[in-house]
């Protein structure tokens, strides 16, 4: 199993860009899994239901299953995961797109678009190896075109690292 990562900031069109590559790198005949990181609590539970009441009750996590997907709700309480625990928790894949965990040291593509006003992250993390960008970068790295899918698909491929797998 190899990962990337696709660091930015809110907004700068991170998941947009993965939305795009995705179908190519299926085309190429990978199977490809994906990590998306968030600040945000969330819950895909709902109050009231048999998993819900589970975790309420204490349980440490609870798989829903279905005959057309699963879904495997953890409590951290308050522990997060790191990076590495959670792409050993996944199915056999090729490839694993990591969104967000930009602090990680994995290879990535930044994604930076001028309209968010944000600073880059490439200065400061030796790990992006190039952005893509509507704007050429400020320092020099290598850029690529937000419209450009073939040649982001390729570069993402190239770049991937292997993950030891459990």
């Amino acid at each position: 199993m190899k990962d990337f990562g696709i660091a930015g900031y809110s907004g700068s069109g991170k998941t947009t860009l993965i939305e795009r590559v995705l179908p190519l790198l299926i085309a190429r005949g990978l199977r490809v899994a994906v990590i998306k990181h968030t600040h945000h609590d969330f819950d895909i539970d709902r109050p009231g239901k048999d998993s819900w009441r589970a975790r309420e009750a204490g349980g440490a996590a609870v798989l829903l299953a279905s005959d057309h997907r699963t879904a495997l709700l953890t409590e951290h309480r308050n522990t997060p995961p790191e990076l590495s625990a959670l792409l050993d928790q996944l199915p056999p894949c090729d490839l694993v797109l990591v969104e967000g965990y930009k602090r990680c040291a994995i290879p990535k593509l930044e994604v930076h678009r001028a309209e968010t006003g944000k600073p880059w992250l490439f200065p400061d993390d030796p790990s992006i190896l190039a952005a893509a960008s509507d704007v050429d970068p400020p320092q020099p790295i290598p850029r690529i075109d937000l419209n450009a899918l073939s040649q982001l698909t390729d570069f993402i491929v190239d770049h991937a690292h292997s993950h030891p797998t459990a």
